[in-house]
């Protein structure tokens, strides 16, 4: 729920970079994107295997269709231009909120993950390229300080 909170916020600090876009259907992408984890539980990023990711977006998918009109023709229509950008928030959420966490609890291989993902995501967009930049300094600095 934080990270879906925080997600929301994140797109609606986004209308002035990204005018053209329907910040509305983005928020509402960032409020449901990860229901299909309610059937299927979360998994983290690097477990995350391309059979999960069809499981949770079909889950996800088959609830969206059982809701009563309009509710399930409205959320059914998300997946539209606006979605590259609550795509790219996402990932970018969930680095900042590992770089908030204990780095005694980060697995070694998050170490390169945190410094890497999410840039294939951010690429359409000097800005988000930027932001991602920044958010992998934060990541470097909480590294060397656990260092000394």
């Amino acid at each position: 729920a934080e990270h879906s909170w925080r997600l929301a916020l994140m797109a609606f600090f986004m209308k002035d970079e990204f005018p053209a876009l329907d910040m509305d259907k983005v928020i509402k992408m960032c409020l449901i994107h990860d229901l299909g984890e309610c059937f299927t539980g979360d998994i983290p990023t690097f477990l995350k295997s391309a059979k999960d990711e069809k499981k949770e977006d079909t889950a996800l998918f088959d609830w969206v269709a059982s809701l009563p009109a309009p509710y399930n023709t409205e959320l059914a229509a998300l997946q539209t231009d606006e979605a590259k950008l609550y795509k790219a928030l996402d990932k970018l959420e969930a680095v900042i909120q590992h770089n908030e966490s204990d780095i005694r609890s980060w697995e070694p291989l998050e170490y390169d993950l945190n410094r890497t993902y999410a840039y294939d995501a951010v690429a359409f967009s000097p800005y988000l390229t930027k932001l991602r930049e920044a958010i992998r300094e934060d990541t470097e600095e909480k590294i060397k300080a656990a260092e000394k």
